[in-house]
């Protein structure tokens, strides 16, 4: 398939030696050409030794102090000149070498404002290891209420839609990527598709789910994001959360060993 969409990468890190070369090796592997942008926090571990092996291929690269992850997607996605902005992070890779043209192909459909589709988390140490399978659903009206949300990793989206309805409320913490979700969704409702195929593999260990503290503090933002978003979400929604994620644990996706 020819098409002249142009889809921007954006890579936000910190400290990420271990697995950074994981990611960009992951985007060059793409049978779909991108534009990649990295944006360091002013890494100190060998990060920026690791970027600079890449930077040929790299469109563009920032290194400075930042306020964190979503406010360093927020840089990336102000550079951005493609068409749709997706997100991945050093820890992350794709599942295969044709996720990016899928997304492409889903584009395609000029009433599309953006998509997502599935993911799986795998070990750190081993991305052959699946320890949980986030297999998404179709959307429809309702569905935020009761704590769903797309798999952000997998959510791609027009640049226009950034431009339209802002990026990154930095306010929250911990759940500014559930927060964006809600408010191009769930509030200007924008037209969504769901690809039911496999997009991401992330590593486990990231930090909203690094300890009790910070799941709470993140359910307490989910319900801040809600009600800033007009969605009257269920009190019960940390339950539909909790089943939800044990049956992520019991599942394997159908193409995976």
């Amino acid at each position: 398939m020819k098409s002249n969409l142009k889809i921007s990468i954006i890579t936000s890190t910190l400290n990420s030696a271990k697995t950074i070369e994981d990611c960009i090796k992951s985007i060059l592997s793409q049978s779909y050409p991108v534009e990649h942008i990295v944006i360091d926090g002013c890494s100190s571990d060998g990060t920026l030794g690791i970027i600079d092996k890449y930077k040929s291929s790299i469109s563009k690269i920032i290194s400075e102090p930042d306020r964190g992850i979503y406010d360093a997607m927020n840089k990336g996605i102000s550079l951005a000149t493609g068409d749709v902005i997706g997100l991945l992070n050093s820890d992350d890779v794709y599942y295969d070498n044709g996720v990016v043209r899928t997304i492409a192909e889903a584009f395609a459909d000029k009433e599309i404002d953006a998509c997502y589709g599935d993911l799986v988390y795998v070990g750190r140490d081993d991305t052959e290891k699946i320890v949980r399978y986030w297999q998404s659903c179709p959307y429809r009206d309702g569905l935020f209420k009761k704590g769903w949300v797309p798999a952000h990793p997998t959510f791609y989206v027009r640049r226009g839609v950034y431009e339209k309805y802002g990026g990154f409320d930095l306010r929250f913490h911990l759940a500014a990527d559930t927060e964006l979700m809600m408010r191009f969704v769930g509030r200007y409702k924008i037209r969504i598709e769901y690809i039911p195929h496999l997009v991401v593999k992330m590593r486990i260990g990231g930090a909203t789910n690094k300890n009790i503290s910070n799941i709470l503090k993140q359910n307490v933002e989910i319900w801040r994001a809600a009600r800033q978003n007009g969605i009257n979400m269920s009190p019960l929604f940390p339950v539909y959360k909790i089943a939800n994620r044990i049956i992520q644990f019991n599942s394997r996706p159908k193409t995976a060993k």
